[in-house]
């Protein structure tokens, strides 16, 4: 048997902070390694959050799912991220609060964090110097692979900072609304291929050992090594919350490549992953028992 290669993930931990008072943990890097952690794996988590009550409740949270908090530092003068969202004219609006822990990451203790296996990233920690700082500077030391999970979230981006993070990776995962914002010819998403060759291009001019784009409920189209595969649409389920159905993805993704699985078995898992969180509430899942149920199916498929 093959042995799991580690994973760091590093990024945003925040609470969506709703009009009724309800308040939701995520933040895509920390929603992927609480799904990594339920899959049986020990994702090293690097971030920051505040000396505040949220904060406690994410170290809290964490401990309880046995995602090891070592790499979670504390910030004193800066609050734990938050998502202020509001409704208007019954559509959902997001203000992403600046000047968050997640802002300001320190590099961590390298010497206690695996320097080989894979090394996850978003887009969203990386709009403040301080964090863009910390995640060169563990690149520079890792000898694994880099999967970026683009995640782009307006004003917090541009191409001059995105490039080269694309530049970097080898595996990259988006959705076609921001392959088309990030390619220099983007396609028409409805036409499929039109879109399978701005995938060629786009991998291609960065030099990609993969490319994931993510269609919602068309599925998705993966490239590796000048082909591509599509993985059509999970079976019908009630939509009840899409809200980090990427992440699920990006995790179950990993997972794969952790385990060494073939890409498009890995691809096939992780769409019928994300159909399971959109008919749940909540981008997370603290039952153990359906991440189990999950790796008792695929064991033997």
């Amino acid at each position: 048997m093959l042995t799991p290669r580690p994973i760091t993930v590093f990024g945003e931990v925040l609470f969506d902070c709703f009009p009724d008072g309800t308040e939701v943990l995520g933040g895509a890097p920390f929603n992927v390694a609480w799904h990594l952690r339920g899959f049986g794996l020990s994702p090293s988590f690097v971030s920051r959050v505040g000396t505040d009550a949220r904060g406690e409740a994410i170290r809290s949270a964490m401990a309880s799912w046995g995602l090891d908090t070592a790499f979670l530092q504390s910030d004193r003068s800066h609050p734990t991220g938050q998502v202020r969202v509001s409704i208007e004219e019954g559509e959902p609006h997001y203000d992403i609060v600046p000047e968050s822990a997640y802002d300001v990451i320190q590099l961590p203790e390298v010497r206690t964090l695996p320097a080989t296996g894979l090394l996850y990233h978003g887009t969203l920690a990386l709009r403040h110097s301080a964090s863009a700082a910390a995640l060169a500077s563990l690149k520079a030391l890792h000898r694994g692979r880099i999967f970026l999970d683009v995640n782009l979230r307006s004003p917090w981006w541009s191409l001059p900072m995105v490039f080269p993070l694309l530049d970097d990776a080898d595996h990259v995962k988006l959705n076609a609304a921001e392959l088309a914002l990030l390619a220099t010819d983007p396609p028409a998403e409805e036409d499929g291929a039109g879109l399978a060759a701005a995938m060629h291009r786009f991998a291609e001019r960065h030099h990609l050992q993969t490319l994931i784009v993510t269609r919602g409920a068309l599925g998705a189209l993966f490239w590796s090594e000048g082909e591509i595969v599509a993985v059509g649409a999970a079976t019908p389920t009630q939509v009840v919350d899409t809200v980090g159905a990427g992440d699920g993805f990006a995790a179950t993704v990993l997972l794969g490549l952790s385990q060494q699985w073939p890409l498009q078995k890995s691809l096939v898992h992780a769409r019928d992953f994300a159909a399971e969180l959109v008919s749940r509430r909540g981008a997370t899942i603290d039952d153990a028992g359906v991440y189990k149920a999950f790796l008792t199916a695929w064991s033997s498929s």
